[in-house]
């Protein structure tokens, strides 16, 4: 029991940055008070507890029972902000994630049928685009997470996060398989206090504010459907489907399990279904958490009950306002330092996935090559769609909706439909050989 509490809660400090960025984002555009803004917070962690639970435990036709954390999903973030700025309530919003997200809970059947186009092909490019895609996260984080403060990028932040990702190394290395195992844990306390130490952070505001609060059903209004906030909503809610389908795949693929349409199904169903639900606690689109695909795998700790566990910490967190105040004040830079390691370890596993696929005398290399290559355009220049019709931009601004488009369509029309495909196949295939001891 002492175990799983501390590696569910390993898991939630992991997804804790990305999970409260959404609602303060979020409630920045919409105008709201700090109160209401600790409000949407609190109600966004209790949502993805439950969320949580649905998806490791799962129920007849929903849940995967899979290691996976559920949490506000920061794809829908562009979406809600576009709402709000062009005159949309936080009601509308609302409105708008029930309505696509319930639209998505009946397509489901169809995106859990594809499975057979997600080879490992496919996967391994996803989820070496996931890993890459996270990688300015960890160095925004590392840099003190905030653009605008005046110590972005200091010494001081990146030394900070140098030195969690050396306890990570450290204790990595140590014999000790329980602490190897609670290596980002332990790094993440030891970083915290290394900062309080030497004045980096400041509990003093923790204590203001109520202890406890049971969350407030439909707190922020009722919803309201507009239709075009529905149907840009809903081009969101396939990206989401896009990028669960690949978590579900990879977590299945990091502990060894076969993943069929049935169980896909049923995880998406819960992503939905948990989505249509949030609204009325005040929280927005659900889906799998990637940060915590690559603590599965780095840990190596592959029990569903593990992460239950982080679900049950995260409703905690949500009715204890207290304890997330206090949560909240770990550094950036120690999340930054620790992120390095773990959005890394996706990378590394999509890599493996990808050492099993067949480059000889096929055109897999030039597949890979290229949704790689196109997952990765807006990670490198953000701005790159920014005068596309809002449509493609709201697809393709996720390098992980992207590789995962192209990969797909790659994989259908080379592997698929293989009417056309030459015999003498390009000179970037010619070149492949060269591994296999053919020159």
């Amino acid at each position: 029991m002492t175990a799983n509490l501390m590696y569910g809660f390993q898991h939630v400090l992991t997804m804790y940055g990305g999970i409260i960025a959404v609602p303060l984002i979020v409630g920045q555009a919409a105008g709201l008070s700090g109160a209401e803004i600790g409000v949407l917070i609190a109600s966004c962690l209790f949502m993805g507890g439950l969320a949580t639970l649905l998806q490791t435990l799962g129920i007849p036709f929903f849940g995967c029972q899979l290691p996976l954390v559920q949490g506000v999903s920061f794809a829908s973030v562009a979406t809600i902000v576009a709402i709000l700025s062009s005159g949309g309530s936080l009601a509308s919003v609302f409105g708008a994630v029930m309505a696509a997200a319930l639209i998505g809970l009946l397509i489901t059947p169809i995106f859990s049928r594809i499975i057979r186009f997600f080879p490992p092909l496919v996967t391994g490019s996803v989820i070496t685009t996931i890993g890459l895609s996270l990688m300015p996260v960890a160095a925004n984080w590392s840099m003190g997470g905030n653009p605008k403060a005046e110590n972005f990028g200091s010494m001081a932040n990146i030394g900070l996060a140098a030195v969690t990702l050396l306890i990570v190394l450290l204790l990595s290395k140590i014999g000790n398989a329980t602490i190897s195992r609670l290596s980002i844990l332990l790094a993440m306390v030891l970083g915290t206090i290394i900062a309080w130490a030497t004045g980096m952070t400041d509990f003093s505001q923790a204590a203001n504010g109520p202890a406890f609060a049971l969350p407030t059903l439909f707190h922020f209004g009722w919803p309201e459907f507009h239709p075009a906030a529905i149907v840009s909503m809903f081009i969101v809610i396939l990206v989401v489907l896009v990028e669960t389908s690949a978590d579900i795949l990879a977590v299945g693929d990091i502990i060894d399990t076969k993943i069929d349409s049935h169980r896909l199904g049923d995880g998406l169903r819960a992503d939905m279904v948990s989505s249509v639900v949030a609204p009325v606690f005040g929280s927005f689109t659900q889906s799998a958490f990637a940060q915590n695909v690559g603590l599965v795998a780095v840990t190596g700790v592959k029990s569903r009950y593990v992460v239950a566990t982080s679900g049950l910490i995260l409703l905690a967190l949500g009715l204890l306002p207290v304890i997330g105040r206090f949560i909240a004040a770990v550094p950036t830079a120690v999340l930054g330092g620790a992120g390095l390691v773990l959005f890394g370890t996706v990378a590394a596993s999509g890599i493996r996935t990808l050492a099993r696929v067949n480059y000889e005398n096929s055109m897999n290399l030039i597949i890979v090559a290229t949704s790689i290559g196109f997952g990765m355009i807006p990670i490198a220049a953000p701005q790159f769609y920014a005068h596309f019709p809002a449509w493609v931009a709201t697809i393709f601004h996720s390098g992980i909706s992207s590789a995962a488009i192209m990969a797909i369509t790659l994989n259908l029309l080379f592997n698929h439909l293989t009417a056309g495909n030459s015999d003498q196949q390009s000179v970037f295939v010619a070149g492949t050989g060269h591994a296999s001891g053919d020159h």
